[in-house]
């Protein structure tokens, strides 16, 4: 039996799976969440920014945070007490906005609207998963990332806050059940398992773009090991909503299609997806979308994205070598 470390795991109740601490310190977050509170005034003021911007450019503006795990199915921990309230994800979007109103009508006014405007740019889905949590496992009990139950849940809130009708038709899709080890259940020996559902979402959608380490990773059977710099776009005539929407997101949205970026490729004419949680400005005039949406997971605010990203130079100065490696 080789060793294994899961100190940085909570073994919950009936086999639930928990990332508690990490380079992230995902559980520091909710027990000392004094310590990120100027954290969150920076994540309000991006957000803020990004909004603003973007309407000037005539650009819809949304953003999501995969709630942690951990915060959504705190019932099941074991030994282990947290504030939900304490959530970074809970806080960015209960939050004041980032700017006050004189205490003026005028000022209280446009205070009013501020308020109104934040709560419907940063979109809430700690309030529907907490909800819906015992009627379907919205996570992988032995992986940090949301079921196909969770996943969709949350694609149907984000074509709410977009004001398109989520296809409920995607629920139906072929599937197949498999014992999954996950990001989590892995680290133990011998692996723990548990029964996950994977849909075969894809139908209408066609990707019409990979790119080069997209592509290089595919043909070595590696699609599963990208992360940042990874770019796709979709196209699909046969899409019930016809505008083009730009995602920039985590392995929540993921370029496998299995997760948030094919539910919205399944619903929107154009989807363009790339792994970053910063904005790639000249990437957005270039495309000139709808509608921009970023998704981030909750443990990766620890960090406020440097909106100067650009995905073509990040994609050259971290696969340039290996790219250039595989021509050879």
């Amino acid at each position: 039996m080789a060793p294994s470390n899961t100190d940085h795991i909570h073994v919950g109740q009936d086999g639930w799976l928990f990332l508690k601490t990490g380079t992230n310190d995902v559980l520091g977050q909710y027990e000392r969440p004094e310590e990120t509170t100027e954290l969150v005034w920076q994540w309000r003021s991006l957000v803020a920014a990004r909004e603003r911007r973007l309407r000037a450019m005539g650009i819809l503006y949304r953003h999501v945070v995969a709630p942690e795990k951990l915060m959504v199915y705190d019932h099941r921990l074991d030994g282990i007490t947290i504030r939900p309230d304490a959530s970074p994800a809970y806080r960015l979007r209960n939050g004041e906005p980032p700017t006050r109103g004189l205490r003026t009508p005028y000022g209280l006014y446009a205070a009013w609207r501020r308020r109104k405007r934040w709560r419907e740019t940063c979109i809430d889905l700690v309030t529907p998963l907490r909800a819906q949590r015992d009627a379907a496992d919205l996570y992988c009990r032995t992986d940090t990332h949301w079921s196909f139950d969770g996943c969709y849940l949350a694609y149907a809130e984000i074509c709410r806050a977009l004001q398109t009708e989520p296809r409920a038709a995607l629920r139906d899709r072929p599937f197949f059940e498999t014992d999954h080890d996950g990001d989590l259940g892995s680290a133990f020996d011998p692996p723990r398992r548990a029964r996950s559902r994977t849909v075969l979402i894809q139908q209408d959608a066609v990707r019409t773009y990979a790119s080069p380490i997209v592509e290089a990773r595919e043909k070595a059977g590696l699609l599963h090991t990208l992360h940042v710099g990874a770019h796709v776009v979709y196209g699909n005539a046969q899409a019930t909503d016809p505008r083009r929407l730009v995602l920039f997101g985590d392995s929540f949205s993921h370029v496998m299609p299995y997760m948030l970026t094919i539910l919205l490729a399944e619903t929107f004419r154009e989807l363009h997806f790339v792994w970053s949680t910063a904005l790639d400005w000249s990437y957005i005039e270039r495309v000139k979308p709808d509608i921009v949406l970023t998704e981030v997971a909750e443990r990766f605010m620890v960090q406020v994205p440097d909106d100067t990203f650009s995905v073509e130079r990040y994609a050259q100065a971290r696969f340039g070598a290996e790219l250039a490696a595989a021509r050879a």
